[in-house]
């Protein structure tokens, strides 16, 4: 299959290096000193998995450059998905499918309002990865899955050939959940309580859940986010809640969210899409969320300040 990877970070830095290691052509959209490692020294992926080295990449920072593909992987961050939808109408033929891998539960909508929805399934996936420096990604914890799907849970033949290509790369696991807005919703419980209470805390994931004070946090944030998912039509597994904090005893000690990090340096982050998303949405369909509220609140100065800067 033809791959562009919008968005060279963490995420589509290493899902994408490994597609173009299985022999997949694959050009990575990037921009600034990363863009320049990658076109002149390739691209680099550190691993427990096994480490790669590609010499040559394509990259670019203009998708007209490549022209249309059959999947786009999106993973930019999600306040960036509004934007990207427009810039990649160039990547979109009457066949391609635009995979987003966002954390959050609005960028497949957002994909759609700009792309139509006829090229746009659910997708998510698991890792915890980030660019080292230009041309180097380090994954440093969870096996990486993606789990994709027809946003009405139809079989589909091109979610299978998706699935089946992405399979077929080392270092990741594919499938198709009986419901890929349950299982986005679930990835939503886990990162959104992870990245709210790792920001306001600034601690690592093992400090804040060996406390009793900010486990009980971290359930009440999920516990809202379900309530939140059942009012939207989601109905969530029982044990929704014990499997995400399973998800979270899992973790490296020394995990930390991606929200929390970009909060932590003072730059823009998913605040909006994550806590904000929570209370913005509980609103519409008339659910409290004062937890994930006060975490909102909480961090909007900073967030404001770094959106200013």
């Amino acid at each position: 299959m033809r791959f562009a990877i919008y968005g060279t970070g963490g995420v589509g830095g290493y899902f994408g290096g490994r597609l173009a290691e299985s022999g997949e052509d694959v050009t990575f959209i990037a921009r600034g000193a990363h863009l320049e490692a990658m076109q002149r020294d390739g691209l680099t992926i550190e691993s427990p998995d096994g480490d790669i080295h590609l010499p040559e990449t394509q990259a670019t920072d203009d998708p007209a450059d490549i022209g249309t593909v059959d999947c786009v992987i999106v993973a930019v961050k999600a306040w960036q998905v509004p934007e990207a939808a427009k810039a990649m109408r160039p990547l979109i033929g009457p066949d391609t499918v635009v995979l987003p891998l966002e954390n959050g539960v609005e960028a497949a909508d957002q994909l759609t309002a700009e792309l139509g929805g006829n090229h746009v399934i659910g997708g998510l996936c698991g890792i915890v990865a980030y660019r080292e420096r230009p041309g180097r990604i380090r994954h440093v914890g969870v096996d990486p899955f993606i789990r994709l799907g027809e946003r009405d849970n139809r079989p589909s033949e091109r979610t299978v050939a998706l699935k089946d290509s992405l399979s077929n790369a080392k270092g990741i696991q594919a499938e198709i959940p009986d419901d890929i807005q349950v299982a986005i919703w679930s990835k939503f419980l886990f990162i959104c309580a992870m990245s709210g209470v790792g920001a306001i805390t600034r601690a690592p994931i093992g400090n804040t859940r060996a406390l009793d004070e900010t486990r009980r946090l971290f359930i009440a944030v999920m516990e809202e986010i379900c309530a939140v998912a059942q009012a939207s039509g989601v109905i969530m597994p029982d044990d929704a809640i014990e499997r995400a904090m399973n998800f979270i005893e899992a973790l490296p000690e020394n995990s930390t969210a991606s929200m929390q990090r970009d909060i932590m340096e003072g730059h823009p982050s998913e605040l909006e899409a994550q806590n904000g998303a929570v209370v913005r949405l509980g609103q519409q369909y008339g659910v409290a969320t004062p937890v994930n509220a006060v975490i909102h609140a909480a961090l909007l100065p900073q967030e404001r300040k770094a959106r200013s800067d």
